[in-house]
């Protein structure tokens, strides 16, 4: 990889999490702020996050709001993140938020931590649990933690986090 900073490169989205690592207060301070740091547009920083250490009530909310097959390694995640946005603009304040999520996200991997986004959840049941205010749209849900043992996971996981990572090709993603 060309040139490619090497918290990219070696950035990656595990589903083996350690489920004895936790993750710092200095760490969650570290995370949020790298997410709110991102740009937006008009400095509006459209992004709402509720951040939920495991086991605490909010990260129990956020986890069964998961579906069922990404429960089962979710659950060992130090921490789980809701990402939602707010304002006028639905799609740009959704572009937004996910500046501050790959913000957040590369922190994590200078933090020696890994985060996997999940975009299946139960958005409306989360809402209410949460008790979100009208106009906050969740968006996204990040496992955050330790790397774990892939050979913990179940074989059907296991063989998708060991196997090589793969990126289409850069030609492959250029329009013109």
């Amino acid at each position: 990889m060309l040139d490619l900073t090497p918290l990219l490169a070696f950035r990656w989205s595990p589903r083996a999490f350690d489920p004895t690592a936790g993750l710092t207060g200095d760490e969650a301070t570290s995370l949020l702020e790298a997410a709110r740091w991102a740009p937006s547009a008009g400095n509006s920083q459209p992004w709402r996050f509720a951040l939920g250490h495991r086991e605490d009530d909010t990260w129990k909310r956020l986890l069964v709001s998961l579906p069922d097959g990404d429960q089962r390694w979710a659950r060992h995640a130090a921490a789980l993140l809701l990402g939602a946005h707010t304002g006028g603009d639905p799609e740009r304040a959704a572009y937004d938020l996910g500046q501050a999520v790959a913000h957040l996200t590369v922190q994590a991997t200078a933090l020696g931590l890994h985060a996997h986004q999940l975009t299946r959840f139960d958005r409306a049941g989360l809402a209410t649990e949460l008790d979100l205010p009208v106009g906050v749209r969740p968006t996204v849900v990040v496992a955050i933690g330790r790397l774990g043992d892939p050979f913990a996971l179940p074989a059907d996981l296991r063989d998708r986090e060991t196997e090589l990572r793969r990126r289409r090709p850069l030609a492959d993603l250029l329009l013109a």
